[in-house]
Formats: C-alpha cells, sequence, structure tokens
C-alpha cells in the first residue's frame, strides 16, 4: 500500500531531497528516474533495482498497471503537490520519481565480446552536455544500437536530467566507460568493428557508405570535434552541409547517421 508523506523533512524520503543539488554531487551509486514513460521501462529493466517511489497522489490512478510489477517489498511513498515540491526543491510537474541503483559497468572488451555478429555501437568522445547524451541514447534506442562507449570527460547517461531527455533510452542501452578515446578504438578495432570517425572534415560522404556487419560511429563534442589523431586513426565520414554551416547538433547528427548505419539494404 501507499504510504503517504505529509512532512518534506520526513526521514523516509530523505534520497529525494533536494534533487538538483545531489544530481551534481552523486547518490552513492544511485539514480533518479522521472515522468511515466521512464518509470514504465525502468520497471521492466531487471539489471536495476528500484529502492523506492515517490508519486504525487494524483498520478496513482495512473500508474495502477505499472505498479502492479513492482516488487512488493519496494516502498511507494505519496504526497501532495506542495510537500513534494519542498521536498525535491523545485515544481516537479511530472509528479513521478524513482529511486535506483546502478548496474555495475562491464568491461569494454566483455561487453563487445558479447554482440553479434551484427553489430551497431556508439562512442561518445568528450560530450559533456546532459541534453545531447540524452538524446543520442534516445536515437541509439530508436535505431537499435547494442551499447554505447564512453570516455572519461563524457557526462552520466543516468543524470536524472539526461535520462529524461533520452525518454528512458538511457536504462535501455548498455553502456560502458573506457579510460580513453585511444583505448576505445583500440578495443573496437580489436573487435572487429569498423570505426567510423563524424566530422565535418571526414573524407567519406555518409549516404555514400556501406556499413560493415560489425560497424561503430564515434562522436565529439560540438565545437572541438573528435581529437586529430583519432581521426589520422579511423575511417572519417562527414555529412554535407549547405549555408554556410559546417555541421549539425551533435544529437541530431547521431540520428542521422544511426538511421544510414541501421539500414539492411
Amino acid at each position: 500500500m501507499p504510504v503517504a508523506i505529509s512532512d518534506p523533512d520526513d526521514p523516509r524520503i530523505e534520497p529525494y531531497r533536494a534533487v538538483r543539488e545531489r544530481d551534481l554531487v552523486g547518490r552513492q551509486h544511485r539514480f533518479v528516474a522521472e515522468g511515466e514513460v521512464v518509470l514504465r521501462l525502468l520497471l521492466k529493466q531487471s539489471r536495476f533495482r528500484i529502492e523506492s517511489l515517490l508519486l504525487a497522489e494524483s498520478r496513482l490512478g495512473t500508474l495502477g498497471d505499472a505498479l502492479d510489477l513492482l516488487s512488493p517489498e519496494v516502498p511507494v511513498y505519496t504526497a501532495n503537490r506542495t510537500v513534494m515540491d519542498a521536498i525535491v526543491g523545485f515544481p516537479i510537474h511530472r509528479g513521478i520519481l524513482a529511486i535506483a541503483h546502478r548496474a555495475p559497468l562491464q568491461p569494454v572488451e566483455e561487453l563487445l565480446s558479447q554482440m553479434p555478429g551484427n553489430a551497431l555501437v556508439v562512442g561518445l568522445i568528450g560530450l559533456a552536455n546532459h541534453d545531447n547524451v540524452g538524446g543520442i541514447f534516445r536515437n541509439a534506442a530508436a535505431f537499435g544500437v547494442g551499447t554505447v562507449l564512453l570516455d572519461q570527460e563524457t557526462c552520466d547517461p543516468l543524470y536524472r536530467k539526461a535520462v529524461r531527455v533520452s525518454v528512458g533510452g538511457a536504462l535501455v542501452v548498455p553502456f560502458t566507460r573506457v579510460a580513453s578515446a585511444e583505448a576505445m578504438v583500440q578495443a573496437l578495432q580489436a573487435a572487429s568493428f569498423d570505426v567510423i570517425a563524424l566530422s565535418p572534415s571526414g573524407k567519406e560522404i555518409l549516404s555514400r557508405v556501406k556499413p560493415f556487419p560489425r560497424t561503430a560511429l564515434l562522436l565529439g563534442a560540438e565545437g572541438p570535434g573528435l581529437p586529430p589523431e583519432l581521426l589520422a586513426r579511423t575511417r572519417t565520414v562527414s555529412i554535407p552541409m549547405s549555408g554556410g554551416f559546417d555541421s549539425l547538433n551533435v544529437a541530431t547528427t547521431s540520428g542521422i547517421a544511426l538511421h544510414h548505419l541501421s539500414r539492411d539494404d
């Protein structure tokens, strides 16, 4: 049965207090999921253990079927909008939050060895914008990407905003961290992936690229792009622009590129 919370200082909902600040400093191997679509996807992912839910009272009626999937041991807390806003520190319009535990990250070699003969992988290098990372994970889920590799500078895909922008894609597509961009390329090449680096200076045009059975798409941050030494070691591809523009938003670019690389023809 849901437990009603009337005091924002109730210790039982302590993990939800001051959500934005804790997003920045971390949550001891936990993360926050926000919104109905994200919660429904989270409930279907066995690799994440849900610790608790905090719901606006008005959302209980719309989530009955989803809550049936929840283990009976997981507490469900409810509060009115005023109390919930006071707990999290800002108006939480969606009225749905969950705390879940992160899954351990697999070594990159182990994760790539589990990929099938036909596989599409995305590598993110130096992406510090949570909206872009969330958008890329959304596209990765939509186009059947098997895994996403992150270098040490790329931001956390399980940051609350990144999960929300990904519409739960960050919960669906497996990912892991790699020590460096160089280590990422080495691991991909060792696993027989054709490594495509997307760049405005790419030597091939995306529309003419025929993907290999195992293909990896590398994306860099807007502005600096991918490091020159990485471009020198990979197959460079560009998307032609008009009107004097040299590039697109990286999340938009990922959708265009993944649509092309995931085609069967």
